[in-house]
C-alpha cells in the first residue's frame, strides 16, 4: 500500500528550532563560516540559503553570509528542510536489526532495489524506509549513505537525521566504516589476497562496471574460509565502495561470483556432482554475495558499534550443497 507524505507531516518532521551563541573563537570569520563550525551537520550552502531567506537571524536581524562576526552573537531561527526524496511511502516489510533516533540498520533481502529508477519506480528500499520512518523524506536518498545491489543481501545503515547523515558520509570517505561480505566464487584460490585495481564504466556497455586504467581507486581484500571442489567461500572486506566492486574485482581476478548474471560467466559444476549439488548450482540465479558484518562509530554517542546478519536461506543451502559434494568426493 502506498501512502503520501502530507504537508502537515512534512512541516512536523522537517522543522528544527535553533538558538545558540557563536563561539568567541570564531571572531573575524564570515558568518557562514562560523555557522558551519557551529552547525556542522548542515552544509554551508544550506546555511547560506537559510540566511538569505531570513530563516536564520543574528540577534534577531537578517545578516548576509559574508558579514563578519565578533563572537558571542545569538543565532536563532526555525529551519525548514527541503524535501529531498519524493518517492511514495509503501508498506514493504523490513528486517530492522537496530534503530534509535539517529540510525537504522537493515538486513536487506535479495530482490529489493535500493532506489527508485527507470524500471523500478516503486517497491524499493527507499519506499519501504519512507513508510517505516517518514522523516527520511528530508534526507538525501532517504538517509541511505551506501547501497547494496538488488540481489545482494545483508546489512545497510540508514541515517535518520542530517547530523547522522553528515557524520556517516564522513566516515565512509575516511574508510572508517567496516564492511565485510561472504561470497561464493567459481574457482579454488590457493590463498587470499588483495585486488587493487581502478574501476569505472565499461567502455562499451555503459550498464556495466569494469577495471579501467582511468577509473577511480578501488581496493578489495579477501581470504579463503573454505574450499570446495570447483568453488570457494571467501570473506571479502571493502576498503573502497565502488559500484559492483566485489563482483567486478573478483571476476577480474578470475574468481567470479557464483550465479552472477552480469560478471559471472557460465556456471561451473564439479565433475560427477550429486543431483542435489547440480540442481542447487543451476537454480542459484543471483550473485552469491552477502553483507554479513558492519561496524561504525555511532554519529552521536561516539560509541563503536557492530552488527552481523545471518546467511539467507538460499545462500546457506548453496554452501551446504557444495560442502556435501566436497565431502562425498574426498
Amino acid at each position: 500500500m502506498k501512502t503520501s507524505i502530507t504537508p502537515e507531516l512534512l512541516k512536523t518532521i522537517m522543522t528544527e528550532r535553533i538558538a545558540c551563541a557563536i563561539p568567541a573563537a570564531c571572531a573575524g570569520m564570515r558568518l557562514d563560516q562560523a555557522l558551519a563550525e557551529l552547525l556542522p551537520h548542515y552544509s554551508r550552502s544550506r546555511l547560506q540559503q537559510w540566511l538569505k531567506a531570513g530563516q536564520l537571524r543574528v540577534e534577531g536581524a537578517i545578516r548576509r553570509p559574508r558579514d563578519p562576526v565578533a563572537g558571542g552573537e545569538i543565532v536563532s531561527g526555525e529551519l525548514t528542510l527541503a524535501v529531498e526524496t519524493t518517492a511514495a511511502a509503501q508498506d514493504i516489510p523490513l528486517t530492522v536489526l537496530y534503530q534509535d533516533a539517529d540510525l537504522l540498520v537493515i538486513n536487506k533481502p535479495a530482490g529489493l532495489v535500493a532506489h527508485p529508477a527507470a524500471g523500478n519506480h516503486d517497491g524499493t528500499l527507499v519506499n519501504a524506509l519512507l513508510h517505516h520512518a517518514p522523516e527520511l523524506a528530508a534526507l538525501p536518498r532517504a538517509g541511505l549513505v551506501h547501497r547494496l545491489d538488488k540481489d545482494t543481501t545483508g546489512l545497510l545503515v540508514v541515517a535518520r537525521n542530517l547530523r547522522a547523515h553528515t557524520a556517516l558520509v564522513e566516515q565512509l570517505q575516511a574508510r572508517a566504516i567496516e564492511r565485510e561480505y561472504l561470497a561464493v566464487v567459481t574457482g579454488v584460490p590457493v590463498a587470499g589476497g588483495t585486488v587493487d585495481a581502478p574501476m569505472g564504466r565499461h567502455p562499451v556497455d555503459r550498464q556495466r562496471m569494469a577495471v579501467t586504467p582511468g577509473g577511480k581507486p578501488a581496493v578489495t581484500h579477501y581470504r579463503v574460509l573454505r574450499r570446495f571442489r570447483a568453488h570457494a567461500l571467501l570473506r571479502v572486506k571493502l576498503e573502497t565502495g565502488r559500484t559492483h566492486q566485489i563482483r567486478v574485482h573478483m571476476a577480474h581476478n578470475r574468481l567470479p561470483l557464483l550465479g552472477d548474471p552480469v560478471y559471472g560467466g557460465r556456471p561451473r559444476v564439479p565433475p560427477g556432482a550429486s543431483p542435489r549439488c547440480l540442481e542447487t548450482i543451476q537454480q542459484f540465479r543471483r550473485q552469491a554475495l552477502h553483507a554479513e558484518r558492519l561496524a561504525l562509530t555511532h554519529p552521536v554517542t561516539g560509541e563503536r558499534r557492530e552488527w552481523q546478519a545471518e546467511l539467507p536461506t538460499d545462500l546457506a543451502e548453496l554452501i551446504a550443497a557444495l560442502a556435501e559434494d566436497a565431502e562425498s568426493s574426498s
